[in-house]
């Protein structure tokens, strides 16, 4: 198993396009084997500290194998609405782990 953890930067005021890119990436994933455990919208009181800008979400993604995660990021699907995600997303920081 693989998972994959982002912490997405939106642009200000682009919330409801960066929404609609996710209504359609969200349930591909599981055409890839892999499943959402996680995500999460934080809000100012979830901090307890930080030394980086506070991310929009936090997505937590498990794929079985680490070709399962490069297929559903070259889905056609996916690629014919990535305009929305570079329209509304500021940056990713995209953290790869196995579990221990």
């Amino acid at each position: 198993m693989i998972y994959i953890t982002q912490l997405i930067y939106i642009k200000p005021g682009q919330e409801e396009v960066f929404h609609r890119f996710e209504d359609v990436a969200i349930p591909i994933i599981a055409k890839y084997n892999g499943t959402l455990l996680m995500r999460l919208r934080p809000n100012h009181a979830s901090y307890i500290e930080t030394s980086i800008d506070k991310p929009y979400e936090v997505h937590l993604v498990e794929f079985p194998a680490e070709a399962d995660f490069e297929n559903f990021m070259r889905d056609e699907e996916r690629k014919q609405f990535l305009h929305l995600k570079e329209e509304s997303i500021k940056a990713v920081l995209l953290i790869k782990g196995t579990k221990l």
